[in-house]
């Protein structure tokens, strides 16, 4: 805790001065993010850095993986993921989501190679959202290199699609009010690669 709050110290001292107005006028006006991003709880891919965004600019989601669920009828089970992509959709009226893949994912590992031992209790259920990407990289590729940046590749596609099982995401696509994205980031090399119509990631 320390060094974190060594961070906030230094962030009182140098950048709010300088963002202090922007402060004020978002807690005044409430936040209007154009984009919703969902991207991994990977601590080395961080899309406000990425994106080079600042505070208010973006809405975002991150879990295991850069995963979104199929919808499902709403019931009492907790869903913060999805609950989140509505509020991003519904309420925020985002016109783009962008569903943010990258390099070396351990979720993507833990789909090939099976959870860690110590991480039993919720994470291979979660990952099982992903286990038509996996067949697809199984499928396509025996080197395993490929196969994981297959794979990792595929989760980006996969939540694209299960984005659109979502009534009102479609509904809003149809619409020509919501367009959906797929990037990727390698962490090695700070490159950012674009899903094109084609199907087929692309350095932006």
């Amino acid at each position: 805790m320390d060094k974190l709050l060594d961070g906030y110290r230094r962030f009182r001292a140098t950048s709010w001065p300088e963002r202090k107005a922007l402060f004020e006028r978002l807690a005044a006006r409430g936040q209007r993010p154009q984009t919703l991003i969902i991207a991994c709880s990977d601590s080395r891919v961080d899309p406000s850095m990425i994106f080079d965004a600042g505070p208010g600019e973006l809405f975002v989601v991150r879990n295991v993986a850069n995963l979104v669920p199929p919808y499902t009828a709403p019931d009492h089970a907790h869903h913060g993921t999805s609950a989140a992509i509505e509020f991003a959709v519904r309420v925020l009226e985002v016109s783009e989501i962008v569903v943010l893949g990258h390099a070396l994912c351990g979720g993507a590992g833990a789909l090939i190679d099976g959870a860690p031992p110590q991480a039993q209790d919720f994470l291979p259920d979660w990952i099982k959202i992903a286990g038509p990407a996996r067949d697809i990289a199984l499928n396509l590729s025996s080197d395993p290199a490929e196969r994981r940046t297959i794979l990792e590749h595929q989760c980006v596609k996969l939540s694209l699609r299960n984005l659109e099982t979502f009534p009102w995401v479609r509904e809003r696509l149809d619409e020509g009010r919501l367009v959906l994205h797929g990037a990727y980031f390698a962490v090695a090399t700070g490159v950012l690669e674009h899903l094109g119509p084609d199907g087929t990631f692309a350095p932006a």
